[in-house]
């Protein structure tokens, strides 16, 4: 299974974190699933998107994402988010170890674990 975990702006549409998504996973991912911050889980482009590929779509509360140890925290988006991390911790609160790190594409930002 791998779990890619992803911040997005605001509004983010399903062909802006589907295309982040594809830029970090093999062509022929299957097993995937999709988490995030509980408010963008809620959001019409990330349920478009997890829908479209048929893929679960869980979200995290700010403080259970701030509970994760991460690589690479970032105050911006500890400020922002209420979380240093959104991408990499909900990557690895799906299971496994982190395989991609965050990786930014335009509005959105992956990680993923396996």
């Amino acid at each position: 299974m791998l779990t890619v975990g992803f911040g997005a702006a605001r509004g983010v549409t399903a062909d802006e974190l589907l295309a982040a998504v594809d830029a970090v996973l093999p062509p022929d991912a299957d097993d995937v699933r999709l988490a995030t911050l509980a408010a963008r889980a809620a959001e019409a482009g990330p349920v478009a998107a997890a829908a479209r590929r048929g893929w679960p779509l869980t979200g995290h509360s700010a403080a259970q994402l701030a509970a994760v140890a991460v690589p690479a925290p970032s105050a911006r988006v500890a400020r922002l988010a209420g979380t240093p991390s959104v991408a990499e911790a909900a990557a690895l609160l799906g299971g496994g170890r982190l395989v991609v790190g965050k990786t930014v594409h335009g509005r959105v930002t992956v990680a993923v674990s396996a």
